[in-house]
């Protein structure tokens, strides 16, 4: 009889590989600090450079994790849990969102919300959690004969003319911070300070004092109309009324108003709009802008610097000197308005001798008196004369009309290339070829002499109705002087090619 055979003990199944619990871990520490930033115990601005300071210790607490689990496999006999697909993706976006975290908290966010003209409570909302408001009152006697200083790096400063001769200023302070307690504290730190050296008072409103925690203080002051006023601002609006001394402003990305000065103003200013009126003295703006209006001034106006947007001027009694990059001009006074933009320059009751030097601009100039230079390139050019002087127009890539009196006397000397030209004078000789064309001649007396040269565009020499000087508008508070008689420029202007 045969043994039975006996079968082999079933094998045991190897021990299951133990799973990570590095990726919860890590889970529930960020779903934790989450956690505190939607009860309010963290801002969202705190949360994020918690993050971005130090998201690595995520990747250290996960690292410790692995090797504690493996240690432990080992003494177990067991193989290690590894990574998996769903650790290497928590992995890349540790550090994916870490680095832009790290990169963002390198950002100057102060001067980019300067640059995008973000709204300052969205910042304090946003970054510091609430925004809280707080008001003061600062008061004392303005000495006679002082002049008035402000500094305000965040806010707006407005000031205007007082009953007495105290200074006067009302504060209105927002401050953004995580709860009162902060908010308090940082309010101590920005209080505004009003200081006297000699004949110099100045109203500083502290505004950094506490650091990088967002501080906006608007200051309102009254004081005696006498008093000359700077103002130093990094970020506000600026407003000056009712002044009988000197006004210098400093600005960036400001709306800036100045009006009813007895003396002169000086603006320069960083990106924002500027508007000035009735002003007795001179005015002077310059830097860079996106929209500037000019009014009612008595004295000589200066514009120098970059204008994006446009340039509005009334009523200026005396020279208006323009310069930027692109533009270049100078006149001796406006009767009527004058507006600039990026494409166009138009203007009314412009006296000379007027200079211009543009390039890829629409020039329309109406009722110009006196003598002309003007030069352009691609872009027509219309100019009537109500009374003429010597003019000369180099242009080039657009059409040039002139309109001269009826009973104007002048003598004419034209050229175009690559194009026609018309005349409305009989007295003029028109020579029109193929490839250049030609007009001479004298109408009158011929005192005044017009010179032109166009090149790829035809020339028209129109007749239009004599017009009237205009008596020049008032400018409150000083009445208008008679003007002088304008002398004509040196030398005669010749025919040249562009």
């Amino acid at each position: 009889m045969s043994s039975p055979v006996m079968s082999p003990p079933p094998m045991a199944p190897p021990p299951r590989r133990p799973r990570s619990f590095a990726g919860p871990f890590v889970l529930i520490i960020i779903g934790f600090v989450f956690l505190l930033s939607t009860m309010h115990v963290l801002s969202v601005g705190r949360l994020a450079h918690l993050f971005a300071s130090y998201w690595p210790v995520l990747l250290i607490l996960w690292g410790v994790i692995k090797v504690v689990e493996h240690m432990q496999a080992q003494r177990q006999g067991a193989r290690a849990s590894g990574i998996g697909a769903g650790g290497v993706v928590l992995i890349v976006m540790i550090v994916v969102f870490g680095l832009i975290a790290t990169q963002l908290e390198r950002v100057n966010w102060s001067g980019m919300r300067d640059d995008f003209n973000f709204d300052d409570n969205d910042f304090n909302h946003l970054f510091n959690g609430n925004t809280y408001n707080f008001d003061d009152h600062l008061e004392q006697v303005f000495p006679a004969g002082a002049s008035l200083k402000v500094i305000d790096t965040r806010g707006a400063v407005s000031v205007h003319a007082s009953d007495d001769n105290k200074i006067t200023v009302v504060v209105r302070k927002r401050i953004g911070a995580e709860n009162q307690t902060d908010a308090d504290k940082y309010n101590g730190e920005t209080k505004p300070v009003i200081t006297g050296i000699g004949g110099l008072v100045t109203v500083d409103a502290k505004a950094d004092g506490a650091g990088d925690h967002a501080v906006e203080t608007d200051l309102d002051i009254s004081v005696p109309r006498k008093a000359s006023v700077t103002v130093t601002s990094h970020r506000g609006d600026v407003s000056i009324a009712g002044r009988d001394g000197n006004v210098d402003i400093s600005a960036q990305r400001s709306d800036t108003s100045v009006e009813e000065v007895t003396g002169s103003v000086k603006i320069s200013q960083d990106r924002g709009t500027v508007r000035v009126q009735q002003i007795t003295g001179d005015v002077h703006v310059g830097n860079r802008l996106n929209e500037v209006s000019v009014s009612d001034v008595k004295g000589s106006l200066q514009l120098e610097g970059e204008f994006q947007e446009s340039v509005k001027l009334e009523r200026i009694a005396k020279t208006v000197t323009f310069k930027s990059s692109r533009t270049d001009m100078e006149f001796s006074r406006l009767d009527g308005s004058l507006e600039l933009d990026s494409d166009e320059l138009r203007a009314d009751q412009v006296t000379g001798p007027l200079h211009l030097t543009t390039r890829s601009k629409n020039i329309r100039l109406d009722s110009v008196a006196g003598d002309v230079r003007l030069q352009d390139d691609n872009g027509s050019v219309e100019v009537a004369m109500r009374t003429v002087g010597n003019v000369q127009i180099d242009n080039r890539n657009g059409t040039v009309q002139l309109s001269l009196p009826d009973k104007a006397g002048f003598r004419l000397d034209a050229r175009v290339r690559d194009g026609e030209i018309q005349s409305d004078f009989p007295e003029l000789k028109v020579s029109n070829e193929d490839r250049e064309s030609r007009a001479s001649g004298s109408v009158g007396n011929g005192l005044s002499h017009i010179v032109i040269n166009n090149q790829h565009e035809g020339v028209e020499i129109r007749k239009g109705s004599a017009v009237a000087t205009p008596a020049a508008a008032p400018v409150p508070p000083v009445p208008p002087k008679p003007g002088k008689a304008l002398a004509a420029p040196k030398g005669t202007p010749q025919p040249t090619d562009n």
